[in-house]
């Protein structure tokens, strides 16, 4: 880590949205405390969710969530980039391309011919990717959406000159950190938890819900042998596909296990409906 950003002047923090659903930046809105006290160490310059106020960079710090899916995105995260002293993805959509980079998969326009009765009006890229895709990243939060807590250690670390604490391990650990049987032992439902970074506190396994690896793979994920242990409780081929192909689908690791199973992302089946509706 470089030196302190502590100076005279209050540091400056952006935060900037791109394709996205705006929860990672509700995590940082949703603990009015520690944005309060946040905002007393540094000048928010630009945070559209929070405020209409702007101020020009550069800027010390920039969260960005989302992910690039247009080419008027392209342009903007390199100005982002060139503006920020430390930039820092925040959410599974900056850092591997989000539930939209299922796309990324499926014939080009395919989805959007489901979805919107009128696609030719829109002016999108045929895939979504991450933000480190396209520019410099110096670090890089997970989850959908991410932690507050982990977001708050990556900020306090970078205003004291410091590494940022942030686990790798899976969420295994964290389950039986609180006691949690595992779901994969009692063989009551498929979960990803041996293969997903850690960050959650193990939420969904411990109402017995499987993980669903919202926070992407952890480090060293063996996904491969997860899936043989999968399909050893009988879990059907498209479900073990769907488990990972969701909020972290284009991740690698996880992108792969889907691929390898032959079960297409967008189901050659779907097709885009048919308007009865004239056209505005």
């Amino acid at each position: 880590m470089s030196d302190t950003l502590v100076t005279t002047n209050r540091p400056t923090l952006a935060v900037w949205k791109f394709a996205s659903c705006d929860g990672c930046q509700l995590s940082l809105l949703d603990g009015v405390d520690e944005l309060l006290t946040l905002a007393k160490a540094v000048r928010i310059a630009h945070f559209t969710e929070m405020s209409r106020a702007s101020v020009d960079g550069p800027y010390d710090i920039s969260l960005v969530e989302g992910s690039i899916t247009t080419a008027q995105d392209f342009e903007r995260i390199k100005d982002v980039r060139a503006n920020s002293r430390y930039l820092v993805t925040i959410g599974a959509c900056a850092a591997t391309g989000g539930i939209q980079a299922l796309r990324n998969f499926a014939a080009p326009g395919e989805y959007a011919g489901i979805v919107y009765a009128h696609p030719e009006y829109l002016d999108s890229l045929d895939s979504s990717t991450p933000i480190s895709s396209h520019v410099r990243v110096d670090y890089e939060l997970h989850g959908c959406p991410i932690d507050r807590g982990q977001l708050l250690e990556v900020l306090l670390a970078l205003l004291a000159g410091r590494r940022p604490v942030i686990a790798s391990h899976s969420v295994c650990r964290e389950c039986k950190a609180r006691g949690t049987v595992c779901l994969l032992v009692s063989g009551e439902t498929p979960c990803l938890g041996p293969v997903t970074r850690a960050g959650c506190g193990g939420l969904c396994p411990s109402i017995g819900r499987g993980c669903f690896g919202c926070f992407g793979p952890s480090e060293s994920a063996n996904c491969a042998s997860l899936v043989t242990r999968l399909k050893g409780l009988g879990t059907p081929d498209a479900t073990v596909a769907h488990l990972f192909g969701t909020f972290n689908t284009a991740a690698s690791g996880f992108v792969e296990q889907a691929q390898s199973l032959r079960v297409a992302v967008a189901s050659p089946e779907i097709r885009p409906r048919e308007r009865t509706e004239p056209r505005p």
